[in-house]
């Protein structure tokens, strides 16, 4: 992590936003909390360098309107979205937007630290994100139909039992589909699955067989 990086905490939760900000402290990182994205936004001319990690989910300006605001001002710095349980759609809509990745809450203190550094290290190096496009695209192509559907319902947000009914077969056989499809794309969560199926640009297009 470059020297210089500061990583801005948003969160309206006061505990929340304590927390993280002694965790990254901790690991030697340099941080600056706002309780708000309009705080954040206020202080944006002596922003500097580094990420963002911003809860999705705030009174006022939320995290997927700052980053839109972010865009329009030209601001190029990653961004982490922390999300609430459930909120995989939202999160989609996210990364979409631009965010480099996202945490369900509550997650453990390895996870975030991991994702700040891959976040700043992935901004500093261009080439190596296109190598990782490419890298997913190659194991993209190793899944079957099925499996792509498994996929696509997943980055939608739906349960094993929803994609089950739409592809008209058991929610135990689609946990089966999803074991696969996270070992051929070696991913470590459903987090990590979704972040390389936006990289990679994965939109759900595949129509469920008529029942």
């Amino acid at each position: 992590m470059p020297p210089d990086a500061i990583v801005h905490i948003i969160d309206d939760d006061d505990a929340a936003r304590d927390s993280l900000a002694f965790l990254l402290k901790t690991a030697g990182m340099r941080t600056q909390a706002y309780a708000s994205a309009e705080q954040f936004l206020s202080a944006l001319p002596a922003a500097g360098s580094g990420c963002i990690v911003t809860d999705i989910r705030m009174p006022g300006i939320t995290g997927i309107e700052l980053m839109g605001r972010l865009k329009q001002l030209g601001v190029n710095v990653p961004i982490i979205v922390m999300t609430g349980h459930g909120d995989v759609p939202l999160a989609v809509e996210a990364m979409k937007s631009g965010a480099s990745d996202f945490l369900e809450k509550p997650f453990d203190d390895e996870t975030m630290l991991t994702a700040v550094n891959s976040a700043i290290n992935r901004h500093q190096h261009e080439d190596a994100r296109e190598a990782e496009k490419k890298g997913i695209a190659e194991r993209l192509a190793t899944l079957s139909n099925r499996e792509r559907q498994v996929l696509e319902g997943l980055i939608m947000g739906h349960p094993n039992k929803t994609i089950g009914y739409d592809l008209g077969i058991s929610a135990r056989t689609i946990e089966i589909y999803r074991a696969n499809v996270m070992s051929k794309m070696s991913a470590s969560s459903l987090s990590d699955l979704v972040r390389m199926a936006i990289v990679a640009g994965v939109t759900a297009t595949s129509q469920p067989p008529a029942r």
